[in-house]
């Protein structure tokens, strides 16, 4: 995970439009490198090209581009870099209330309103969708103001009906934080990231927030959809997942540099949360790290 607490990033619509919408040469995207976060709805479609995903409390990646959504307030970095190879990236981001209350909550819309509600614990799409969409998604760049509204909402609407896509967040992880919480929230989880190899008690975590425990339960589920114990679990599982793809290190070693203090619960937490045994895990990833170490 990143070293300080994401900061807000203020966006501005692209000019005569309701949302923005920017599309950058390969490599160029250099303005969200950062772990930040912000109200609006994100959808990224990264032409070809391998790289990582950091989105929430997910760490994975992807080969051959990707097309991705993130929730209104979901932390994430930049998905490209030098070692990306990607040939471009579109980048669309909607303001929570771009279509407003009225035309949000008509009945032809309710797929895209349940799209912005799955899209709060991050999407990866794949397969047909992701590379129909993509150009769809390419070319709004080319439409004037109302064909490039119309256009948007035909693509919302395709997301919500696929069925190729990956929750990135298992649990349903997401930040549903206003900003005056963003203070409270950054400092749990900074407590989290710097002491998660020990045993964090709610007494402790709760003091920390001050909030009594059961406040602290209740805000915490409320904000992230799961409890601490499992957010904390989680997050170990996440740091074990980042070491299996980027360091060389045995299984074993791994399992107590994330925290954990038993082998067997170790990998049986681990198949649980990806899928995947830790070392089918670690394989799969395997070529596209060497790829991207090697252009």
């Amino acid at each position: 995970m990143q070293n300080k607490k994401p900061t807000l990033e203020l966006i501005q619509p692209s000019f005569g439009s309701s949302f923005s919408l920017m599309t950058y040469d390969k490599n160029k995207n250099d303005n969200a490198r950062n772990w930040h976060f912000h109200p609006e709805v994100e959808l990224v479609y990264i032409n070809g090209g391998s790289g990582k995903r950091q989105i929430g409390s997910h760490i994975s990646y992807f080969t051959d581009g990707d097309l991705i959504m993130i929730g209104s307030n979901l932390p994430h970095c930049g998905f490209t870099d030098k070692y990306t190879g990607n040939k471009n990236e579109t980048v669309v981001q909607l303001p929570p209330d771009f279509l407003g209350e009225d035309l949000i909550n008509r009945p032809e819309m309710k797929n895209i309103r349940y799209l912005f509600e799955r899209s709060k614990s991050g999407l990866a799409f794949t397969g047909v969708t992701k590379r129909k969409v993509g150009e769809k998604i390419q070319l709004l760049q080319q439409k004037p103001g109302f064909e490039r509204f119309i256009g948007i909402l035909e693509i919302l609407n395709t997301l919500q009906l696929s069925e190729e896509y990956q929750i990135l967040n298992a649990g349903g992880f997401h930040i549903q934080a206003e900003i005056q919480d963003n203070d409270r929230i950054n400092t749990i989880f900074n407590h989290v990231r710097t002491n998660f190899k020990e045993s964090i008690s709610l007494d402790e975590i709760s003091d920390i927030a001050g909030m009594t425990v059961p406040s602290f339960c209740r805000y915490f589920k409320k904000m992230t959809g799961k409890t601490f114990t499992n957010f904390v679990n989680e997050y170990r599982l996440v740091h074990a997942s980042t070491l299996l793809a980027e360091k060389p290190m045995s299984i074993t070693e791994i399992c107590y540099e994330s925290g954990f203090n038993n082998f067997s619960h170790f990998n049986k937490s681990f198949k649980a949360f990806t899928g995947k045994s830790p070392s089918a895990y670690r394989n799969e990833f395997k070529k596209v790290i060497s790829n991207s170490e090697n252009q």
